[in-house]
């Protein structure tokens, strides 16, 4: 009885796992749409910028304060990640705890920064887009830090129902991913207003 190569290297194939986890893909197609979103308003500020008019203008200093708790906050989850791969579940808790607490703390440092803006003059709904900009960007940018604090506090829920462990750590490493992907993205906006006032 003669086996034919090829239809056994086609059963072979068809028998190999995905590379990615399904629910990993998703959300990288999540954050490449994100990408994309700011990629386009950063662009639009760009040509609006190089229209007549333009003001310039002033970015809180709120903004610095911001930015050292998101790379803070990115140390945390990464003391988290390391903590569950060890199945330090105690630890694992206080990071996850710390890191939330980080986000929380650069929401109201949103919200104190948009109180400098409104002390500068520059309104949202002001004769000058640029101020526009200034407010939407970081607000959507927000919204988002909303989105991975849910995750957050759902994976923090789980620890406790010893659901994240050395052998569980897809959710993790899910949230982990998008909470760095914000943080990342948080610092190129920042950088970005620096470089173009």
């Amino acid at each position: 009885m003669s086996v034919d190569i090829k239809e056994f290297k086609i059963i072979e194939e068809a028998k190999k796992p995905l590379s990615m986890n399904p629910k990993k893909f998703a959300l990288w197609l999540f954050m490449m749409s994100v990408v994309m979103l700011f990629g386009a308003w950063t662009s639009a500020y760009l040509v609006k910028r190089a229209d007549t008019g333009w003001a310039e203008i002033i970015l809180p200093a709120q903004f610095w304060t911001n930015s050292v708790l998101v790379v803070l906050s990115s140390v945390t989850m990464i003391w988290a990640y390391l903590a569950a791969k060890r199945d330090n579940i105690q630890q694992l808790k206080i990071a996850l705890a710390a890191t939330m607490f980080l986000g929380i703390s650069f929401l109201v440092g949103q919200y104190m920064a948009y109180g400098e803006m409104v002390a500068l003059k520059q309104h949202l709904t002001g004769s000058n887009v640029s101020h526009s900009f200034l407010w939407i960007l970081p607000a959507v940018h927000g919204l988002h830090i909303v989105s991975g604090l849910v995750f957050l506090a759902i994976v923090f829920i789980n620890t406790f129902m010893f659901k994240v462990h050395s052998k569980s750590l897809i959710q993790l490493e899910m949230c982990a991913t998008y909470w760095h992907f914000l943080g990342g993205l948080w610092l190129y906006l920042f950088i970005f207003l620096l470089l173009n006032p």
